[in-house]
């Protein structure tokens, strides 16, 4: 029998896309998955797209917390083995999972595997917003949470994603899984579609992204310590 894997979406107001990224969970080729929608306190239609649903999809509602802890939120409701993340604008690709999943069995010692994303101007914006947006990636490796597929086991071993960061959440979470030693898969395959628009994280968040030299730093400061509690543990020359 095939190993659940847990696919969990966090939301803010995002009603005009959450459909999108949902259905594009439920084409998936792999089964068996359960999809977990948690919504961090839209005052949109979000809640309504979701329930539309019906038990297809678990719908929870949080208190306004942030991207880290809407999936943290979720990870607390997730049963499977395996878990996938996705942004309510984003889309999978229907084989992600399953191509993934692949990978594990290829390479057994693997604890996570990610893929390449392909990004797409949203195509609801008008020619002067979508004017004002950087020119789409058209194929790259991504490294983020978004395009992974981790074992529950390796998850936990790296830890929850940062409450309190409001960018650079990825980033952060990537850099503890090299520090905590993860062996990792890089796939060729595109697994997942990402939508360039005048709401993305980024964009929202623009005045926060000094945090990202702040993830960084943390990162750099870390892995000095580490290295010197590793020197520091050497046992001393002979005849020292």
């Amino acid at each position: 029998m095939s190993e659940l894997v847990s696919v969990m979406i966090g939301v803010y107001n995002c009603e005009d896309y959450l459909a999108e990224a949902i259905d594009s969970v439920l084409a998936q080729t792999y089964s068996p998955i359960e999809l977990i929608v948690v919504d961090d306190g839209s005052t949109d239609r979000t809640a309504e797209v979701a329930k539309g649903y019906g038990s297809r999809v678990r719908y929870a509602f949080q208190e306004r917390g942030g991207m880290g802890a809407g999936r943290n939120h979720a990870v607390s409701l997730a049963r499977g083995g395996y878990f996938a993340f996705l942004d309510a604008d984003d889309r999978f690709r229907p084989e992600k999972i399953e191509r993934q999943m692949a990978a594990f069995e290829q390479e057994p010692s693997a604890e996570v595997v990610f893929g390449h994303m392909s990004e797409f101007i949203s195509p609801d914006l008008d020619a002067e917003a979508a004017a004002r947006l950087r020119r789409p990636v058209d194929v790259a490796p991504w490294p983020t949470p978004n395009l992974m597929l981790v074992t529950r086991a390796a998850f936990f071993r790296v830890g929850l994603f940062s409450t309190t960061l409001r960018v650079g959440i990825g980033v952060d979470w990537y850099a503890h899984a090299l520090e905590a030693g993860i062996k990792q898969v890089m796939i060729p395959d595109v697994v997942l579609e990402r939508r360039l628009h005048t709401q993305n994280n980024g964009i929202r968040e623009s005045a926060s992204r000094a945090q990202y030299l702040h993830v960084l730093k943390a990162s750099i400061d870390r892995r000095r310590g580490q290295e010197a509690a590793g020197d520091a543990g050497e046992a001393p020359p002979i005849g020292a």
